[in-house]
């Protein structure tokens, strides 16, 4: 197919030189009309202000003030500041202490409680006095008043919270209805369009910043649903609880948290996702409390060397560590070892997607589930429980000294079978099995993926293994097989994971 450019300019009103150069710009731009994609040629352009945007939605974002009596904490109650701690019989303690007593004229009185103020942001989201923040702006707050962009104020009470995701919905009583906004569709929005955030910095009030979406489902560590939606629009102290809008004017995020090495905005802030604030608000607006389903497992994330082991195309899913005996996951006959590769037709790309999945899953509904096992994929439906609020995760316990037992070395592993004296030093219940970890060398792989001594080596594979040998055994046939790695599931005070490591290394 051949493709045939005209150009033309009027050469009665340029010059020559003039008329050629607009000729080529001419071709350029019909080529690159003809030439992109057709989603690069109706991209939306950039907006040329912000104007009427902020001007419609100002009205519906709030500034929260809180209060809270604090007690002193010092000792005896003496107002003031600290005694600096010294040895005890210092003569500086003495000295500080004499000093202190003469600057205090009612020294044996007790402190009076004093009042912390905080300040942070929110948004109505019904007419009649519904208010959307972060839980950690109103956390331990006496009063909570609510100032609207006319400077009228309310005193606000508490519908609910939800201390996971870092939720709080007020409610105020206003004496007419209030302006309010509405969600959007957080999923839809994508990384590079336009984000404009409204809060309260500083208590400055009333403060407008633009940016762009920078980034989608961010992990900082704030708890176990973490889901952030990452902007460069100046995001400061204050701006906590404020709304991200898109450019139709929707909620598609709560601005919660920046990354900041100075405290102030560097371009780096986050935002709880909509679509995973609206059915927790909609539950506190409901009910005042938050409900999540459960599964009744652990996991961990499936690595490289995990998803070859397992026969796996490419790192993806939830590797299952461990199962709760009364759980859902018991009765539906998952098991330690199983990757699950989607939850409910939504596929596990990461293991974090899991207990979000989950968690937004109302209790006693059965969803599909497909998991990974023995190296095929596998059916299966869940009945997904109530989360108990109580559970909590197994600690990580203090490692314990090796020993000095005689040992077989394995992947760079010390290994023993377990003894009586072994399981009474080490503090090892009846119902544990398995082989004992008391060396790891510290360049090997094993010691690299965080694996300690006083570990215990549940299985090999998929097979338990009861004595050193029986690992030396199955290393060897993972040689054998031309394995590169091998997994081995470990436990450690009753909670179990897995590593993988290369075999060439034993």
């Amino acid at each position: 197919m051949s493709l045939a450019i005209v150009c033309r300019t009027d050469r009665r009103h340029a010059p020559r030189a003039w008329a050629k150069a607009a000729r080529g710009l001419s071709c350029l731009a019909v080529l690159a009309a003809l030439l992109l994609p057709a989603g690069a040629a109706s991209a939306k352009p950039a907006p040329d202000g912000f104007a009427e945007l902020a001007a419609k939605l100002l009205p519906a974002v709030v500034n929260i003030s809180t209060t809270q009596t604090i007690k002193s904490d010092k000792p005896g109650n003496r107002p003031g500041p600290d005694i600096p701690q010294f040895p005890p019989g210092s003569p500086f303690e003495e000295f500080f202490k004499d000093f202190f007593d003469r600057n205090q004229p009612h020294g044996n009185q007790q402190a009076l409680p004093r009042r912390a103020t905080s300040l942070g942001s929110g948004f109505v989201v019904d007419p009649a006095g519904l208010v959307v923040t972060n839980n950690h702006v109103i956390a331990d707050a006496d009063e909570i008043t609510v100032t609207l962009q006319d400077d009228t104020s309310f005193k606000a009470e508490v519908v609910g919270r939800d201390t996971k995701v870092d939720i709080a919905l007020l409610r105020v009583k206003p004496t007419k209805p209030l302006i309010s906004v509405k969600f959007g569709d957080s999923d839809g929005t994508r990384v590079g369009d336009w984000v404009l955030a409204i809060g309260n910095p500083f208590g400055l009030g009333g403060t407008v910043t633009a940016g762009i979406l920078s980034a989608r489902a961010r992990e900082i560590n704030a708890g176990p649903y973490d889901d952030f939606l990452q902007t460069d629009a100046s995001i400061n102290r204050g701006n906590s609880g404020g709304p991200m809008f898109n450019m139709a004017g929707e909620v598609i995020g709560i601005n919660t948290a920046i990354y900041s090495p100075s405290g102030g905005s560097i371009g780096i802030g986050f935002a709880i996702p909509a679509n995973l604030a609206r059915p927790i608000i909609e539950q506190l607006r409901s009910g005042g409390k938050v409900e999540r389903g459960w599964l009744g497992v652990r996991i961990q994330p499936v690595t490289a060397g995990i998803a070859e082991s397992l026969g796996l195309d490419k790192a993806r899913g939830a590797l299952v560590t461990d199962v709760d005996n009364d759980g859902p996951a018991s009765a539906a006959q998952i098991q330690a070892g199983d990757v699950v590769l989607a939850f409910d037709g939504k596929p596990i790309d990461r293991s974090r997607q899991l207990p979000r999945l989950v968690a937004g899953t109302p209790s006693g509904r059965e969803v599909p589930v497909t998991l990974w096992r023995d190296g095929k994929e596998m059916p299966i439906k869940v009945t997904v429980g109530l989360l108990d609020p109580r559970k909590l995760a197994v600690a990580r316990p203090p490692e314990p000294e090796p020993e000095a037992e005689t040992a077989v070395t394995a992947l760079g592993l010390s290994l023993v079978q377990i003894t009586p004296q072994l399981r009474q030093r080490y503090h090892l219940g009846e119902g544990v099995n398995g082989v004992l970890v008391v060396g790891v060398a510290g360049d090997a792989p094993a010691a690299e993926q965080g694996v300690s001594p006083g570990d215990i080596v549940a299985t090999v594979g998929r097979d338990a293994v009861a004595t050193p040998d029986d690992v030396v055994k199955k290393i060897s046939a993972a040689r054998e097989a031309q394995q590169h790695s091998i997994l081995l599931r470990l436990e450690r005070k009753g909670a179990g994971r897995y590593v993988a490591l290369p075999v060439e290394q034993g």
